[in-house]
């Protein structure tokens, strides 16, 4: 059985407030995208995982997908399982590929060991792997809260937009971006931003990370200048980086813009 777990950008990310447990309140918008891994579970005699594609220096058991699985087991009774994930979401960019494979994983194993667990119960297994990994269980537009992990449904579409999405060979912490950041409320809310035109988001939708972030990479920076010079309505970097994506009207051919980076484009 096969699954292709998507990945998302964030539109718009502002930093509320530090909390008392270390962690910071945010509010953001997750919109799901079609950049696709693969993943596949096929009965077999002894569980193991296989990886390709783009390569995570990491063993098996600290891949998200195997501990999806553990956690399925702790109270379920799973059959032994051959897995294999084949990545194309390059990670450390913000468009939560780790854990849309966690999810999707859920997902896939409640199908194939019809445990019948409903959206309600995977998203709780979710939100245990990851403060953003419960959003890729209905895997729709929200408004999220909290420390990324508060859902909204929000009534966004922006089906028939084309979007080029460019990944540069560098990597950002998040707790670093994280304290070099001064958290604040917002001026405007922005359920209430993202419910205008994409054409006004430019003046009045932000992210918070983008000053510092910007500052330690001046490349980061660049794309998004060169999107905007390339025609784009609406750029702006997703999550704390280091990805950065473009809104455009038309098809655009932009990849000989950005060498040596990860590019997709495509209508959305």
């Amino acid at each position: 059985m096969i699954c292709f777990p998507n990945a998302k950008i964030n539109l718009g990310l502002n930093i509320v407030r530090k909390r008392t447990d270390g962690y910071h309140d945010i509010e953001t918008v997750f919109y799901p995208i079609p950049i696709h891994d693969a993943l596949e579970i096929t009965e077999a005699e002894q569980t193991s995982f296989r990886q390709t594609g783009i390569r995570i220096d990491a063993p098996a058991e600290k891949n998200l997908v195997m501990k999806a699985l553990a956690k399925l087991k702790e109270n379920h009774t799973i059959p032994e399982l051959q897995v294999e994930l084949r990545k194309a979401i390059p990670f450390g960019a913000g468009l939560g590929g780790g854990s849309s494979d966690a999810a999707f994983m859920l997902k896939l194993v409640n199908e194939f060991a019809h445990l019948q667990l409903l959206e309600m119960e995977l998203e709780r297994i979710a939100s245990t792997l990851g403060a953003d990994c419960a959003f890729f269980v209905r895997n729709k537009p929200v408004f999220a809260s909290g420390i990324g992990n508060v859902f909204e449904p929000i009534p966004l579409s922006l089906k028939g937009w084309h979007l080029v999405l460019v990944k540069p060979d560098v990597s950002v912490s998040t707790a670093e971006a994280y304290a070099q950041v001064v958290p604040h409320e917002p001026t405007v809310s922005l359920k209430e931003i993202i419910a205008q035109p994409v054409g006004t988001w430019k003046e009045t939708m932000i992210n918070d990370f983008e000053t510092s972030v910007f500052a330690q990479f001046p490349l980061i920076r660049r794309i998004k200048e060169r999107f905007y010079e390339a025609g784009a309505i609406y750029a702006s970097m997703s999550g704390s980086g280091s990805s950065v994506f473009g809104l455009f009207p038309k098809e655009t051919q932009l990849k000989a813009l950005f060498p040596d980076c990860f590019v997709w484009e495509g209508r959305l």
